[in-house]
């Protein structure tokens, strides 16, 4: 239960701070914009606000990118993790009858569960079209 709380403040803390990041981004960019208007700079000064400009929104997308492969490193190690536990399982099922039998009794039942609730979200959906033609 906190360990949830805990992710759940931690994400919400993120979301803040971005959100912060994005209104600063914004401010600036206002008055970058409001300098440019008034022409009281010149044409250098501007030229190299537009190039400060450039270099934050490339770090920006650095930090996209080396998040994006933070995840996918996150990624693989568990599929890798999970492909021992598939094959973990296999080993254990083909060595003790009991549990292949109790895993092919849950896989069935998992199957006639996905068919069953299939069956149901169909007969609803027939059932809205129906009576959205009737309207």
């Amino acid at each position: 239960m906190k360990v949830q709380e805990f992710h759940r403040l931690r994400s919400s803390l993120r979301a803040k701070q971005e959100h912060a990041s994005l209104l600063d981004d914004f401010r600036e960019f206002d008055r970058t914009r409001l300098d440019l208007e008034e022409g009281a700079d010149s044409s250098d000064q501007a030229l190299l606000r537009e190039h400060a400009t450039i270099n934050r929104s490339t770090g920006q997308v650095d930090t996209v990118i080396s998040q994006a492969q933070a995840t996918l490193g996150t990624l693989v190690f568990q599929r890798s993790t999970f492909g021992g536990i598939n094959s973990k399982l296999t080993n254990v099922s083909s060595r003790l009858p009991t549990v292949n039998h109790i895993l092919a009794s849950i896989k069935r039942k998992k199957s006639m569960d996905t068919i069953i609730l299939s069956l149901v979200a169909s007969v609803c959906t027939f059932l809205i079209f129906v009576y959205w033609l009737t309207k």
